[in-house]
Formats: structure tokens, C-alpha cells, sequence
């Protein structure tokens, strides 16, 4: 079992690697969204607003690290990590917007549909989806095409209908659903953990690692997607709004099923631990190149946003 000692550790250890990503993601949105001099600029700008700054940045992280499992060069890595970013950061944008979550403040900040207006936050947040995959696509991401073809299509089914936003529909259809544990379960699993799930397969999609020695990898993104979600049902409970950077007990409000109401804050926090041994269990068959993702599964549990 993880002690809280370990939590600590975790947390410490993964902060200069959550500062690098935060900084590389910051610095490669800057050079990719320059604010062009005609009547797009507001466009860009709102772009720019929901890429740049805050934000844990835990998914381009989560590349990085499966990257490093095989040695795969940094850049490339970076890259890839980058169109994740931008899928995330189109499903906030889209999701703050009042005709799903409504919310005002994300990452510290009004959220694009306040900050600018709705139909800037729905171009901004298309933009986004599409510079994911022209990302994937350029032969810098990766010389081999069958690779870029690989990456292009996992990242489409983990964002789609039978990933991220088939979950979104049911988190919206919840209030009338009465999910029980197995279909909160189902929706996470869509709607955080494909992507999560992505962002493994993505480090061995970039080393060509055969499919058949990739099951630890989905192990590990599995265990460590439901417990990211049950640490986020937590602290709609029990976080602060401040140190979250958006609004909190909100699903409580809506009289939402999720990981709490359904195991109470006690089996949630034991079932999350549980997870997060069982996703590092996995990575026993790797040496020190593994510690990154260790560390990152200590710290889904410990974090306060």
C-alpha cells in the first residue's frame, strides 16, 4: 500500500517534471498560435487563452514519461504530447460552455466563452481538434507513416463518440440515467480515461512496440484513469475552489451519481489507493525509466486540482 509519506515524495519529485511540461507546452502553443494581423486575431486570442498558462498539463506528462519507457527522442515526444494538449484543452473550452457544464472560471481564469463569446469559444475549441491532428500527421512527429497513421487514429477513437465525448453524453444525460458503480464506472473509463489511455499506447505507438507487449501500458492507464476521476470526485467534496482553479460541489448540487456518492468519501479514497498500486504494479517489468509514470500514479491521488 501507498504510505503518505510516499504521497509527499510524489509530489515533490514530480514537480520540476510538471514545471518542464508546463513551460515546453506553454512555449510550443506560443509558436504555434502566433495572433495574425487581420480578422482572425480574436480567434487566435482565444486560443491562446485557454492553451497558455496554468493548468496540471498531466496528459503531455503522461506522453512524455511512455516516451521515455523506450527511449523514443524528447522532441518527437513533445510533439505528440502537444496535439493530447490540444484535444484537452478543445473538450475544457467546449465543456465550460453553458450548453453543457456552464462554468465561469477554468485553470484560474474565465473560461473563453466569458473571457471572449460563445461562438469565439466553439471556433477556438474546433481549431484546437484540428491542430491536434495536423500535429500527428507531419512527418516531424515521426518518419514512419504507418506511426502517424497509428497515432492519428488512436487519438480519434480515445476523442470521439467511443471515447472523451461518447463519455461527455453521458455525463449529460446522467441526471435522467441513475448510473449505478458499473456505469459510472463506463462513462469515466470514455470520458477521462481514453485519453489517458491514449497518452500510454502513444510511447509505444512512437517506439513501434508490437501490440501484444503493450498490455502492461493499457493496465497502468486503466487503473490510473479511474483513479484520477475518483480523486476528482473527491475534491468536488472536499477541495477548495481556489487551489482547484474552477468551481467545486457541483456534481453534489446536481445530484449527479459519482464515485463518492455511490462509496462515500472513506471507500473512495481506499479504492483510489487500490488503483494506483495495481497501475504501478504493472510497470514491474520496467527499471528507472518507469519511476516518471510512478510518480505521476502517486500523484493523481495527493493533488489539491
Amino acid at each position: 500500500m501507498s504510505t503518505k509519506s510516499d504521497m509527499v515524495h510524489a509530489s515533490i519529485s514530480l514537480k520540476p517534471a510538471l514545471d518542464a511540461i508546463g513551460k515546453a507546452m506553454d512555449q510550443r502553443f506560443d509558436r504555434l498560435l502566433p495572433v495574425p494581423a487581420d480578422s482572425r486575431a480574436r480567434l487566435f486570442e482565444a486560443m491562446r487563452h485557454a492553451a497558455i498558462g496554468g493548468g496540471k498539463r498531466m496528459r503531455p506528462l503522461l506522453v512524455v514519461a511512455a516516451c521515455d519507457l523506450f527511449h523514443v527522442p524528447r522532441e518527437r515526444a513533445l510533439r505528440v504530447a502537444l496535439a493530447i494538449e490540444c484535444i484537452h484543452v478543445y473538450s475544457l473550452i467546449h465543456d465550460d460552455m453553458p450548453c453543457m457544464d456552464d462554468d465561469d472560471m477554468r485553470r484560474g481564469k474565465p473560461t473563453v466563452h466569458k473571457a471572449f463569446d460563445e461562438a469565439t469559444a466553439v471556433l477556438a475549441g474546433d481549431s484546437l481538434h484540428a491542430l491536434a491532428f495536423e500535429i500527428l500527421a507531419d512527418p516531424a512527429t515521426h518518419e514512419d507513416p504507418f506511426a502517424r497513421a497509428e497515432l492519428v487514429t488512436e487519438l480519434a477513437i480515445a476523442s470521439g463518440p467511443s471515447g472523451m465525448a461518447g463519455g461527455q453524453m453521458m455525463d449529460l444525460v446522467a441526471d435522467d440515467a441513475s448510473y449505478d458503480l458499473s456505469g459510472v464506472t463506463r462513462l469515466q473509463q470514455l470520458k477521462t480515461g481514453a485519453l489517458i489511455g491514449f497518452c500510454l499506447e502513444a510511447g509505444a505507438i512512437m517506439a513501434r512496440v508490437p501490440d501484444a507487449q503493450r498490455t502492461p501500458l493499457r493496465g497502468y492507464a486503466r487503473d490510473l484513469g479511474l483513479a484520477f476521476q475518483i480523486a476528482d470526485d473527491l475534491l468536488d467534496v472536499e477541495g477548495s475552489a481556489d487551489a482547484a482553479g474552477k468551481a467545486v460541489g457541483k456534481d453534489a448540487a446536481a445530484g449527479k451519481a459519482t464515485f463518492v456518492s455511490l462509496l462515500g468519501v472513506e471507500r473512495a479514497r481506499t479504492q483510489a489507493t487500490m488503483l494506483i498500486d495495481q497501475a504501478i504494479a504493472h510497470l514491474h517489468g520496467f527499471g528507472e525509466e518507469g519511476d516518471l509514470l510512478r510518480a505521476i500514479a502517486r500523484f493523481a491521488i495527493e493533488r489539491d486540482r
